[in-house]
C-alpha cells in the first residue's frame, strides 16, 4: 500500500514536456466536457469521485500509453484494458484540487508498481461520469519523465500492465467499433492482444481527435466484445 507522502506534494506543470506532446496539452487546455462525453456528472453531486492517469511514455517505436488489463475474476469490468486508476480515498485530499492528482498516481502504483517520482503531471481533463458503477472521474494527463519499471502488483485485481505505441492507436487497421451486447456501440481499438473499449477507449479517441492525430478509419468495420469466443 503506498504512503499517502509519496504523492503528497502534487502539482501541475507544463515545463520540459517533448514537443510531440504539445497538441495534447492544446487540447486538454481547450476541449469542453461535452465534447468527450455525452455522460457528465450528476448535478446534485451524487457518484463516487475517483480518477484516472493517462500516462504518455516513450518507448522504442515511440509515444505510448502506458494500460492495464483487470483480473478477469473481478466482478466489474473483469478482463476490461483500462487506464490505472479507482476511487479517492480520504487520504488523497480535496476531490476539487489536489485529490484526483494524489489518487491518480496512488492507484497507478498500486496497480503497476509506477514509480510516481518520475511522472510530471501537466493536464486535467473535465470530469467524466460512468452511469454503469456511479463513478464520477477525473482523467489526469502525466509525462512519463523518468520511466521506471511496471508489471502486475496483486494478480487478484490485475492480469497485466502493457504499454501501446500512439503510432497503433492510430492505425486505422486497429480501430473498429466495438457492440456491447445490449446494443451500445462505441470506438475501440485491437492492440496487444486486447480489444480496448468503453470508457478508457472513448476518451484515448476523444484525445486523438482534439490532438490532431486521427486517421480517417472504418467505423463499419464492428467487433462484439467477446471477440475471442
Amino acid at each position: 500500500m503506498t504512503h499517502a507522502s509519496n504523492t503528497r506534494g502534487v502539482a501541475l506543470s507544463k515545463e520540459g514536456l517533448p514537443g510531440w506532446l504539445d497538441p495534447v496539452v492544446r487540447a486538454v487546455e481547450t476541449v469542453r466536457p461535452g465534447q468527450l462525453s455525452r455522460f457528465l456528472p450528476p448535478e446534485d453531486g451524487a457518484g463516487r469521485q475517483s480518477a484516472v492517469l493517462i500516462l504518455f511514455g516513450e518507448g522504442e517505436r515511440g509515444p505510448e500509453l502506458l494500460l492495464m488489463e483487470r483480473a478477469s475474476s473481478l466482478r466489474s469490468h473483469a478482463g476490461q484494458p483500462s487506464f490505472p486508476g479507482g476511487a479517492l480515498d480520504p487520504e488523497d485530499g480535496d476531490p476539487g484540487a489536489e485529490g484526483p492528482l494524489r489518487a491518480a498516481l496512488r492507484e497507478a502504483e498500486e496497480e503497476t508498481g509506477l514509480d510516481p517520482a518520475g511522472v510530471q503531471l501537466f493536464g486535467v481533463l473535465p470530469k467524466l461520469y460512468i452511469p454503469v458503477s456511479g463513478f464520477v472521474v477525473t482523467p489526469v494527463l502525466a509525462w512519463w519523465r523518468e520511466p521506471s519499471p511496471v508489471g502486475v502488483v496483486d494478480p487478484k485485481e490485475t492480469a497485466r500492465v502493457f504499454t501501446v505505441p500512439v503510432a497503433d492507436l492510430t492505425n486505422p487497421d486497429n480501430r473498429v467499433t466495438a457492440i456491447h451486447p445490449r446494443g451500445h456501440q462505441g470506438p475501440a481499438f485491437l492492440v496487444e492482444s486486447a480489444l480496448v473499449w468503453g470508457f478508457t477507449a472513448g476518451i484515448i479517441d476523444r484525445l486523438l481527435h482534439y490532438a490532431g492525430w486521427e486517421r480517417p478509419w472504418d467505423r463499419g468495420k464492428q467487433v462484439p466484445l467477446d471477440w475471442r469466443s
